[in-house]
Formats: structure tokens, C-alpha cells, sequence
């Protein structure tokens, strides 16, 4: 981005951070395409212009996202809701030691994708003796996520500070507890030296136990999407229906999510690990900066992600019902504000339009006919706005 060509094709334009690679990019490029970002990524380049918006796409480490983002140095991102909050909880860490530039940063997370969901979970060795987090205190823990686990064994050794405390005051003496009394402060950070050794690790971090680094680790753990029906991963451009026709968005992001699944699964069992606690619960967001160069552009943007994401969740559902029933009906489908309701030429008979969750159509659909609907269609959604 140094490059003098490169600076100048920038200008004008919203700069979009996207991960370069990983669990989430295959997912986040159908999410554009569905989106109508139009572009074509060079090999081995990071930055692509789009043809038809004053935007360009920035392909970076999902886990540098926040922190891009949150200097201004990009105005939009999509990344994991882990790295935001692991993001926070440095700046928190950073905040607590007076860094005063530390002050100005943050991100504004503007919508929850939805997808991608994944849960920070601390792990141990399946065969060890250890089961609760409790044991793992004073012990040698890795991770990727150092901010956030320094916090959660933070919390935990204050803990067990307060009953030790508690215990002690009982007796009528002074609580010593370790290398000195916790004394919690900003942002649920302590100023006594955490007890528990925590060591960062770029990857690979579930081999850390069987190596003899580590007690126990704190990673990622991938979770099914209810909209999951796949594990085959699929190429957001290059692979069709069976008929010839291009695969929907929905399947395409779908697809893509049931194969991290699969893959995030089966890595703690092959590593002999057991989850005995969670830390965190996360999906993909999409974030913007606290100073967006702009900021009509951001919100076009984000209207056309929720768009999709909203078509991806949704069908629509039409049906006919005699009028005395309609209000049965109805609260079998309430919408997602209200139904749309229309009078037939027969005056007894109204026409019913309405979106349903796709994680529940088919039992709504049973309710309706089971309450005298009739004609009963469900028709897929490609876009939407102001849904």
C-alpha cells in the first residue's frame, strides 16, 4: 500500500477489510457476491479494486482486522467476533497502563452475520486429571487469544482470591494469597502479577499439551449453522447446481460453513483434547471504524449485507385461508412485523403473504394446513431491504 500506483487507485474509495484466508473467507466472498461487490483479486495481491462502487477490497489477516479498523487505517471489516473481542481486550490491557493513543482506538460492530459460529473453549487433555478451569491455575496455558484468557483466568484466580479472603476474615487474619492480594481495576484487569502462565502461540495451539508445552490451551472449537445441510466446501464462482444453474448464496455460504465445521470439529478429538469450560461465544461480524471516510457508503454497504443475510434466513410463504380462520393463521405466521393480508373475489377466502424462518417452515406449513389453509406456496428470497 506504499507504492505510489497503489496509493492513488485508492483514493475516493471506502477501503473494506475481508480475510485473506482461513475459516471464514469462503463464506464472507459469496457474502460479497451476493452483495453485487464486484471485483477480480489478482494473484498474490491483497488489494482489489471493485468495478462498480467507489470501494476496494483489503485482504488481511482476519485477527489484524479490529486492529485496522479500530486505528482508521480502514473503514469497514468483516471478521470473527473473537478477534474484535480479543481486539478490546488488549486495548482494555493497554488502557489500564495509561497508553493514551490506546484511548482513541475501537471498532463499532455494525451487524452479526450470523455464520461462522464458534465457540472459544478452554481444552484439556481428554486422559488428564484435570476437569474444572480451577486446576488450571498457576499452570501453563497457550493460546492465540492472549488478551482474552489473561482476563478469564483473571477472573478466576479473583475468585478464588475472595473466598480465600473470606475464609481468612472468618479467622480474624489477613488474606495472602500467592504472589499478592488480587485488587481488580479497569476493565477487569488486576494490577498483581497473574498466577497463571499464559504464553501465545500463532497456530498449530492444540498440539501444545501433547508436546509438553502446555497444561491446557484456550482455541477456537467450531459449531454447526442451523442452515447447514453440507459438509462439501464449494469455490463461490466456479461450481453449479446438477441442472446447469448457478448455486444460491445461501447454499454457497451454507456449504462453506458445514466444511469449517467438520474440520474445527474433528481437530480437538484427533489431539486427545476435552472443552471443560467456554470463554466465548462468536460469530462473523461486520465492524466499521469510529471515523469512516464514508460514511453514506458504509450504511449502502451494510444494507446490502443485512440484505443478504436476511434472504439467506428467510423464504417467503403465501397461502390461502377461509376469513374466519385468519386469525389462527396468523399467529402461526406473525412475520417479521406483520402479514400481508388480501381479499379474494370469493369474500369468504383471504390470500396470506409472509416470510418464515427456513429453520421452521416445514412444520409451519404442517400447522397451516393442519388449521384449514390451502394453496400453500413457499418461494425462495435472493435480496432484500429493510427487512
Amino acid at each position: 500500500m506504499t507504492d505510489t500506483s497503489s496509493q492513488t487507485s485508492l483514493e475516493g474509495r471506502l477501503l473494506f477489510a475481508v480475510p485473506k484466508k482461513g475459516r471464514l473467507q469462503q463464506p464472507i466472498l459469496s457474502l460479497l457476491e451476493g452483495s453485487d461487490i464486484q471485483f477480480r483479486r489478482e494473484t498474490r495481491l491483497d488489494i482489489a479494486l471493485v468495478k462498480n462502487l467507489p470501494l476496494a477490497l483489503i485482504f488481511l489477516p482476519a485477527a489484524d482486522i479490529p486492529t485496522f479498523v479500530g486505528e482508521g487505517r480502514v473503514d469497514l471489516g468483516i471478521t470473527g467476533g473473537d478477534q474484535v473481542a480479543e481486539h478490546d481486550a488488549i486495548l482494555a490491557m493497554n488502557r489500564s497502563t495509561g497508553d493514551e493513543m490506546a484511548e482513541n482506538e475501537g471498532v463499532e460492530q455494525i451487524l452479526d452475520l450470523g455464520f461462522g459460529n464458534c465457540k472459544l473453549q478452554v481444552q484439556v487433555p481428554e486422559k488428564g486429571e484435570v476437569s474444572l478451569v480451577e486446576g488450571l491455575v498457576g499452570t501453563n496455558i497457550v493460546t492465540s487469544f492472549v488478551g482474552l484468557t489473561q482476563q478469564y483466568f483473571q477472573k478466576i484466580e479473583e475468585k478464588q482470591g475472595r473466598g480465600g479472603e473470606e475464609q481468612k476474615k472468618e479467622k480474624g487474619g489477613a488474606m495472602v494469597n500467592g504472589d499478592s492480594v488480587a485488587e481488580p481495576i479497569a476493565m477487569g484487569m488486576a494490577k498483581h502479577k497473574l498466577r497463571t502462565r499464559i504464553k501465545y502461540v500463532g497456530g498449530s495451539v492444540e498440539a501444545a499439551c501433547a508436546l509438553g508445552v502446555a497444561d491446557g490451551i484456550v482455541d477456537l472449537v467450531g459449531m454447526p449453522s442451523s442452515s447447514s445441510s453440507s459438509p462439501k466446501g464449494v469455490s463461490h464462482r466456479s461450481e453449479g447446481s446438477k441442472d446447469g444453474e448457478p448455486l444460491s448464496v445461501a447454499l454457497l455460504i451454507s456449504r462453506s460453513l458445514m466444511k469449517i465445521y467438520v474440520e474445527s470439529g474433528e481437530t480437538m478429538k484427533a489431539a486427545g483434547l476435552k472443552a471443560i469450560d467456554t470463554v466465548l461465544n462468536s460469530t462473523a461480524v461486520l465492524i466499521k471504524s469510529k471515523r469512516p471516510s464514508r460514511p453514506d457508503l458504509v450504511d449502502l454497504i451494510a444494507n446490502r449485507i443485512r440484505g443478504v443475510i436476511t434472504a439467506q434466513k428467510y423464504t417467503f410463504c403465501q397461502y390461502n385461508v377461509p376469513r374466519q380462520l385468519l386469525a389462527r393463521a396468523t399467529s402461526i405466521t406473525p412475520g417479521k412485523r406483520a402479514p400481508t393480508v388480501t381479499a379474494l373475489e370469493d369474500k369468504d377466502w383471504v390470500a396470506v403473504s409472509v416470510m418464515v424462518e427456513k429453520a421452521r417452515i416445514a412444520d409451519t406449513m404442517d400447522q397451516l394446513t393442519m388449521e384449514g389453509a390451502t394453496d400453500i406456496l413457499c418461494l425462495g428470497i435472493s435480496n432484500s431491504r429493510g427487512c
